[in-house]
């Protein structure tokens, strides 16, 4: 999706689309900061660990615990990235297209990206009900599971309600084109 205001995104400043892009603002930020504050965990935990080996001691389960907090973290800064632009985006083409054309390819590409991710954080919550149900315990520490697996559904959830936003606003913008 191409970066920058799209035209005819805001055309109800009061309608839905203001009310869906204000709630996922307030909601990817949260999971910002949570991802940042797990991040923060993982280097202390990291630095622990390492100084504990230098003395000869180690922190049974690292290796585990720092997965999980790295998952996590990368899962709850979803849909920030995406809010933000911040990732990849194949510009080349849709740059030499007309606006309905653009607004056309960026539709499209919400569309599947939205059905994707929603899809995913159906599944990925399901796995960890699976879990949870079944008491499952990771394999070192011998401790529960799901509740990380609950933190990697709601980060992609956060990133489905971001995808939202923008297949919504590149709807208003294809109306917007059709119209022009």
């Amino acid at each position: 999706m191409a970066g920058g205001a799209q035209p005819g995104a805001d055309a109800v400043p009061g309608g839905v689309v203001h009310a869906l892009d204000r709630a996922s603002a307030r909601l990817n930020e949260g999971l910002a900061w949570a991802a940042a504050a797990l991040l923060a965990a993982m280097m202390l935990f990291s630095v622990a660990d390492m100084v504990m080996r230098g003395l000869g001691r180690t922190i049974a389960g690292s290796y585990e615990v720092i997965g999980w907090m790295s998952a996590a973290a990368m899962a709850l800064a979803l849909g920030t990235v995406q809010r933000h632009k911040g990732h990849v985006a194949m510009e080349l083409f849709v740059v030499r297209l007309g606006h309905r054309n653009r607004a056309l390819v960026e539709a499209a590409m919400a569309v599947l990206s939205l059905a994707l991710f929603a899809v995913t954080a159906f599944y990925v919550t399901r796995y960890g009900r699976t879990l949870h149900e079944t008491g499952s315990m990771s394999e070192t520490l011998r401790v529960i599971v799901y509740p990380w697996v609950y933190v990697v559904g709601i980060g992609c959830f956060g990133l489905a309600l971001a995808l939202l936003v923008d297949l919504l606003k590149s709807l208003a913008a294809l109306g917007a084109a059709m119209k022009a």
